[in-house]
């Protein structure tokens, strides 16, 4: 299982901060990304520019999932 968190406006327009996803052998963070912009379509504009991280490490867009492994979707941060 792939634990899928979500934050700031991504969590609320989803109406949940986590979400499960059955594992496959092969899946990448590119699979969850599509995955999740095709089960929450609301979510499909925030997925571009959000950043992505595997266990609480930034990834790259082709990383390759374990079982197990927690995805979380991070919004862009701006300052000022």
């Amino acid at each position: 299982m792939i634990m899928i968190k979500l934050f700031a406006a991504m969590a609320e327009e989803a109406g949940e901060e986590t979400i499960e996803l059955p594992w496959m052998e092969g899946m990448s963070t590119a699979d969850v990304k599509k995955w999740l912009g095709e089960r929450y379509p609301m979510l499909a504009p925030h997925i571009p520019a959000a950043m992505v991280a595997v266990n609480q490490e930034f990834a790259n867009v082709e990383e390759t999932l374990r079982d197990g492994d927690e995805v979380a979707f991070l919004p862009p941060v701006s300052g000022g």
